[in-house]
């Protein structure tokens, strides 16, 4: 039997983050890889700490701690934290703190990559009449149903004029919650993520699901991932933020895909190997098409800059 259909808000955050949600049973890193994944991505957050005078970095949604454990070995004299609500990961150096809330106040940097896509928003459909009604979900089953029509200041705001069929989600709760984040933060607040600008709105709204490395069926049950495009240009609005891609955010910290030189490679095997390495890396995190597309939100809120 079908269980009473749900708004996709709520059904997406029990399938995340109730007691045997998604990021509260599984490890983020045997299902999909991110930018925290990658080393040369811990060398410029580093480098990004160190310009910024970060007493303390926190990772907020911080997984499995990939990026804590190789910031630790970067930046051996900064306080390191990650926020999760997944319990605190097996073999974590001592001196990383882990817990599940945001503290009330963070002197220094706050890192939050691929985090605002995983906040759970509404999800609306433009019906036939050209009503904008909220969409319903069963948890179980995926099946939708058009519920009670839907208006909010910030689809008006930022994704109006949906014709009908056209879906959207409405990011003003991640607006907020971003929000939220920078008023505790004195320092450097970075949020990282994949998404779109007013311009060019997906007209069927994002809406995705991923699982062993994988695309696959969207679904709220708890068994995998669920995740949807972020309003950039609202976000940044928002907290008064600098947008820049993730491509031109590593090039201004020092990130560089360029292959060695092969002379390198006759006089210093070694160093070859290992700046190839790092120049693998590196292309991957630009990429375009890639994590390269994803957009930083910067926001300073110790000085007042848009930029580290």
């Amino acid at each position: 039997m079908a269980a009473d259909p749900v708004s996709w808000r709520t059904a997406w955050d029990t399938a995340l983050y109730g007691d045997a949600g998604f990021f509260r049973t599984s490890r983020p890193a045997d299902h999909f890889r991110t930018s925290a994944h990658v080393g040369t991505f811990a060398t410029a957050i580093a480098e990004l700490a160190r310009r910024t005078d970060a007493a303390t970095v926190v990772d907020l949604g911080a997984g499995g701690g990939e990026l804590l454990v190789a910031l630790h070995g970067l930046l051996p004299d900064v306080d390191l934290l990650g926020v999760e609500v997944a319990d605190r990961p097996d073999g974590l150096p001592d001196d990383i703190g882990w817990q599940a809330e945001l503290p009330e106040r963070v002197e220094g940097l706050v890192i939050a990559n691929e985090w605002l896509d995983n906040l759970p928003c509404h999800v609306v459909e433009t019906d036939p009449a050209g009503i904008v009604r909220e969409i319903m979900v069963d948890p179980a089953t995926g099946h939708e149903t058009l519920g009670e029509p839907y208006d909010s200041a910030w689809l008006r705001e930022w994704w109006p004029q949906l014709e009908p069929g056209e879906r959207a989600e409405d990011g003003g709760v991640r607006d907020a919650a971003w929000a939220d984040v920078v008023a505790r933060v004195d320092g450097t607040a970075v949020a990282i993520d994949y998404g779109h600008r007013r311009h060019e709105r997906p007209p069927f709204g994002s809406l995705r699901s991923y699982a062993d490395g994988r695309e696959v069926d969207v679904l709220p049950d708890g068994s995998r991932d669920v995740t949807a495009h972020v309003a950039v240009d609202s976000v940044g609005a928002a907290v008064g933020a600098r947008l820049v891609r993730q491509r031109e955010a590593l090039a201004e910290l020092g990130v560089d895909g360029s292959r060695p030189p092969l002379d390198l490679a006759h006089d210093d095997p070694v160093a070859y190997v290992r700046a190839l390495s790092n120049a693998t890396e590196a292309a991957e995190l630009v990429a375009a098409g890639g994590l390269g597309d994803f957009w930083w939100i910067i926001t300073d809120t110790r000085h007042g800059r848009l930029a580290p």
